[in-house]
């Protein structure tokens, strides 16, 4: 697939190189498309360009950026470009404020969501929430002793979570589909509670696991 990025911090960097390594096309787009020659130079065969060259170009986006600059990125990448496309949405609603005592705060209240929000602001395209509750040194082949990890989606369009889910098989996630996008009220939140053991001890190596019984 071709894959096209909306944002050029680690994230989607991390992520840009995981989809090369599986074999996708990658455009990385970024408002300062200069700053990624270091990624380009690692990554050869990595394109990168603007907003709206990633999105023009993509199959398949990842939105990557800080949850205030969400709706003005996806502007800048052209409505018209994200019409129909699968969006993954890594993008959280964090304050710019410090976390207290590790617990980061978010702009939004437990009856909506910024992925909820973008979907209103661009109904055409198909936004996937998903890796908005990792670090990126396990986004890509996460290595747990042998245990998959979960990674929480949601989203309104079964086909859009069907080739999101497939690219996390190929990652070596284990895919748990929280329903419609109303499911990002809650799916949102763990990004707080996947932070604090970060800001209170230093740990940002584990990642969530969703156990069943028969």
């Amino acid at each position: 697939m071709k894959i096209g990025f909306i944002g050029s911090g680690i994230v989607s960097q991390t992520l840009g190189s995981g989809f090369l390594q599986h074999g996708h096309e990658v455009l990385i787009g970024s408002r300062t498309p200069d700053k990624l020659a270091d990624w380009k130079s690692k990554n050869p065969r990595g394109a990168t360009g603007t907003f709206e060259d990633a999105a023009a170009f993509a199959d398949l986006l990842v939105l990557a950026v800080k949850g205030h600059a969400a709706s003005n990125a996806l502007r800048l990448a052209g409505a018209s470009n994200l019409a129909g496309k699968t969006i993954i949405d890594a993008s959280n609603p964090v304050q710019e404020v410090p976390p207290d005592h590790g617990v980061l705060t978010l702009y939004t209240t437990s009856s909506t969501s910024l992925m909820e929000q973008l979907r209103q602001e661009f109904p055409s395209a198909n936004f996937v929430k998903a890796f908005n509750t990792v670090g990126v040194a396990s986004m890509v082949n996460p290595d747990f002793n042998g245990i998959q990890p979960t990674m929480f989606i949601c989203g309104n369009n079964e086909a859009a979570k069907k080739s999101v889910t497939a690219l996390l098989d190929t990652f070596g996630w284990e895919a748990a589909d929280m329903g419609t996008a109303i499911a990002a009220r809650a799916i949102e939140p763990l990004c707080v509670l996947w932070c604090i053991p970060g800001f209170l001890h230093n740990q940002w190596t584990h990642a969530f696991k969703l156990l069943t019984r028969d």
